[in-house]
């Protein structure tokens, strides 16, 4: 496919109207038209020259693609919308014109590295379970972590039925009179909660978390609640798929 050309669900998630999926649904239910005829089959393919109608009104253009990092704050949820009127990451973005969405999530009460992005190939392969993403994790426990403790999240642990991939896991500080601890815990997969259930099935509920770093992402200069565009090198660092094979210095 040329630079020119993309998948007709692509296009529509791009402008704005839907997700990845969404755009899918309005395709397969036939609302959208290129050059006048419906399309019900995806994977078509168009050109910068097609006209794309979705129910009725034409997409007057495909969207600048665009890729940010947030230092995402706590109380802040991970949602394009809240039905509870609570502040979503989208309302922290002030500058930007194009529609972004997070890609994958972070917990109300979590704090840390978060990409957003309208770019639906790189924000699918990010959080698709091969790509293998490093996502680092700075956890304040409550009780003494020990590494026969942390131990069996090594191997990995049962959580809901499932057996989690092994994490490492480093004790970065203890406070025996505050009975607290530091751990800092390097996963690669994404099930909501995954942090807080591993650590509080060894023992060791979690009081306030962080993720320091997602891929090769770090928050260096970035306070909570600030945001930055990616630089050019970056965003072709993650379309090269680097970021599969990366790990922690």
């Amino acid at each position: 496919m040329s630079e020119e050309e993309m998948r007709l669900q692509k296009v529509v998630a791009q402008a704005g109207l839907a997700s990845r999926r969404g755009a899918e649904t309005m395709i397969t239910e036939g609302r959208v038209k290129v050059n006048g005829e419906t399309v019900t089959t995806l994977g078509v393919k168009v050109g910068i020259h097609d006209t794309v109608e979705v129910d009725g009104a034409p997409i007057e253009g495909r969207e600048k693609l665009v890729y940010y990092l947030l230092n995402k704050p706590r109380g802040v949820v991970t949602t394009t919308s809240d039905e509870k009127g609570r502040k979503t990451v989208l309302d922290l973005l002030e500058d930007i014109d194009q529609r972004v969405y997070p890609v994958g999530r972070l917990d109300y009460d979590t704090t840390g590295a978060l990409l957003l992005t309208n770019d639906g190939t790189i924000a699918n392969q990010l959080m698709h379970p091969k790509s293998r993403v490093d996502k680092i994790y700075l956890a304040k426990v409550s009780g003494i972590a020990t590494v026969e403790k942390l131990a069996p999240l090594k191997q990995g642990v049962i959580i809901k039925g499932r057996k989690t991939a092994p994490a490492r896991v480093t004790i970065e500080r203890v406070d025996k009179d505050k009975k607290t601890s530091m751990v800092r815990i390097i996963i690669h997969e994404g099930r909501n909660h995954q942090v807080k259930d591993m650590l509080q099935k060894v023992g060791l509920p979690v009081d306030k978390l962080t993720r320091e770093q997602y891929a090769f992402f770090d928050l260096i200069g970035l306070q909570s609640g600030e945001y930055r565009k990616l630089t050019g090198v970056e965003v072709k660092r993650l379309k090269a798929q680097d970021y599969k094979n990366y790990r922690r210095k």
